[in-house]
């Protein structure tokens, strides 16, 4: 009973009304920011709480679309919240696109809010293109070797000064473009050159030459100057190309004299083996010789006498040969 007398009192029940009331109050400022409402509309940027409660549902943080609203809004840009809230759905940076806006107005750089997006969207950082359109970057190329007519290698190094433009900025080259193509004119300058010394005396070639190709064709840069930093000499790649050849053509006749000394050799042991072979058919005709006069004799056609003055003629032969290797000079 006393607690059916409390719940009639009507200090109780106001005690619950206050108490449902904040926690109504509590969940609906959590779900709507109603401070960042305040804010935009103290800043002058319409907002609307049905556009705040939109962007809960559409699970868009409402703080990444209103303070970049409130920050263009107060550099004097008008920019729709619905595009900021689509360029945020699309995976770009709208704080970035912003401060690009305000970065380009300043600077008195005609950019759009489209083109600004665009160029976020294609993975380009927007911002710092326009920093590049006010302030020019300086790009270094690596070291590029190139060889002169008369053989010596040159390796140059340069420095572009390049300014970004952003009509080009959504599918022109990049950087690694650009240091190619300016490489690419090093070393045909260089090339072209009858001497080094020629090169070494005028670098400023180089950077003319250059820059007379149109190399910022196609590119999102807008080349202001190239300067060559600095120029070294290289090896003597003539001296070497040459020492090569030589060497190559002192390997070549050595074969072509091992390939003959072979020839040769195989045509000095065929003739061998063919007084090899010659000598056995002497000897084996001269075996024949004593059978035949043996044949001879029995037949009757040849005499005794016949016979005594072969042997005689034989042995005056022998003699006069051991004589004539008696006569000789010793040769000492």
């Amino acid at each position: 009973m006393d607690f059916y007398y409390l719940l009639q009192a009507p200090t109780i029940w106001i005690i619950l009304i206050v108490i449902a009331g904040i926690i109504l109050l509590s969940i609906l400022f959590s779900f709507v920011p109603f401070t960042l409402w305040v804010s935009a509309l103290s800043a002058g940027a319409r907002v609307s709480i049905i556009n705040l409660i939109g962007m809960r549902l559409r699970r868009v943080v409402p703080q990444k679309i209103v303070n970049p609203l409130i920050k263009a809004t107060k550099a004097g840009i008008k920019v729709p919240i619905d595009k900021l809230e689509a360029h945020h759905l699309a995976g770009g940076n709208v704080d970035r696109v912003v401060n690009s806006l305000i970065a380009a107005q300043r600077a008195d750089i005609p950019l759009t809010f489209e083109r600004a997006a665009a160029i976020d969207l294609a993975g380009r950082d927007v911002l710092e293109a326009v920093q590049m359109s006010v302030n020019p970057k300086v790009i270094e190329t690596p070291v590029v070797a190139a060889i002169a007519k008369d053989g010596i290698e040159l390796r140059a190094k340069a420095k572009v000064t390049v300014r970004a433009n952003i009509d080009r900025l959504v599918g022109g080259a990049g950087e690694q473009t650009v240091i190619a193509r300016v490489g690419e004119g090093v070393v045909t300058t260089i090339g072209s050159a009858d001497t080094h010394k020629e090169v070494l005396e005028n670098p400023d070639k180089i950077s003319q030459n250059v820059l007379s190709k149109g190399l910022e064709a196609g590119t999102a840069f807008e080349i202001l100057s190239i300067d060559i930093a600095d120029v070294d000499v290289g090896r003597n790649i003539g001296a070497q190309l040459q020492t090569d050849q030589a060497e190559a053509d002192k390997r070549i006749a050595q074969a072509k004299a091992e390939e003959r000394r072979a020839m040769a050799v195989a045509l000095e042991q065929e003739m061998k083996a063919q007084v090899q072979e010659m000598r056995a058919k002497v000897v084996e005709a001269e075996a024949t010789v004593p059978m035949a006069l043996a044949q001879a004799l029995r037949e009757g056609k040849l005499g005794a006498m016949d016979y005594y003055n072969m042997q005689n003629l034989i042995s005056d032969t022998h003699m006069r040969e051991a004589i004539a290797e008696t006569d000789k000079p010793q040769v000492k």
